[in-house]
């Protein structure tokens, strides 16, 4: 699994990881059995999230990287309307709890909200001298969000945002943004969640690669060695196969083939999950 440079302090992160999103909903020891498959395969970076089954998934996670918790690279998000100072300090410690474990490799703000930025940065700050986060970042931001971002402080590890073949409004001005800044695109539902469909170009160029259209889709986001995908799964099948999409390459010309069959769309700003 190839992994690249991610975040403040720099860490080498997979470039497939595994998102977890609704998996509350999901067969528990099936979802659990999905999640060590793929740290087995590589896909180490994990992320979750305090609003996510309102804390069932963050325990559902704690059982999954039980022993192996040296292997991963943990991620998880504070609500904004917990983001004030001390609510994002308090919320941190319930995750962590849930999460049983002492710190999380990454802390993300799930987007924007009423309490200041300035405010839940210098929360950020406080749990990272204490040693209860390595880093620090955001979730749904646009460009301008960012801006603010990164007036307040220069080590925001990444902005997590929504990202698939069929939602390509971030490659007008966000991705632009994220490339000139060096600061890391994390796509949520990157294969289009239950909505994913195939198309004749995704058919044809998965044939060429001996691939899936699925893997296809993942591949055409991951080409840009500034983004990293979360594909989320609580099937092991579907999860070997997610895993399997790092390794293929695109030729300039797939890619055209690609980018044809699904033009982006205007924008329409960030959804929120």
């Amino acid at each position: 699994m190839e992994s690249r440079p991610f975040g403040h302090p720099e860490r080498l992160v997979p470039a497939i990881g595994q998102g977890t999103w609704n998996m509350e909903r999901d067969d528990r020891a099936s979802a659990v059995a999905a999640l060590r498959r793929g740290i087995e395969l590589g896909m180490t970076h994990l992320d979750t999230a305090e609003m996510y089954g309102s804390g069932k998934v963050e325990e559902l996670v704690g059982e999954a990287i039980r022993g192996l918790r040296d292997r991963i690279f943990l991620v998880s998000k504070v609500l904004p309307s917990n983001a004030s100072f001390e609510g994002t300090r308090q919320a941190c410690e319930r995750s962590l709890k849930r999460l049983k474990t002492d710190v999380l490799d990454c802390y993300l703000l799930h987007w924007s909200g009423s309490h200041p930025l300035e405010e839940t940065f210098r929360a950020f700050d406080a749990l990272q001298r204490a040693g209860k986060i390595r880093s620090f970042g955001v979730s749904n931001f646009d460009v301008a969000g960012m801006d603010e971002a990164v007036r307040l402080t220069k080590r925001i590890a990444c902005n997590q945002v929504l990202y698939h073949l069929e939602e390509r409004t971030i490659e007008h001005e966000l991705l632009p943004w994220h490339e000139r800044h060096g600061i890391p695109i994390v796509a949520y539902s990157p294969i289009g969640a239950q909505s994913f469909r195939s198309t004749k170009a995704l058919d044809e160029v998965a044939a060429a690669q001996r691939a899936t259209p699925r893997q296809i889709a993942l591949a055409f986001l991951i080409r840009n060695p500034n983004v990293f995908a979360i594909p989320k799964s609580s099937v092991v099948a579907h999860v070997e196969e997610n895993a399997a999409a790092a390794e293929i390459r695109l030729s300039e010309e797939e890619v055209r083939k690609i980018d044809a069959a699904f033009p982006r769309k205007p924008w329409r700003g960030l959804a929120m999950t």
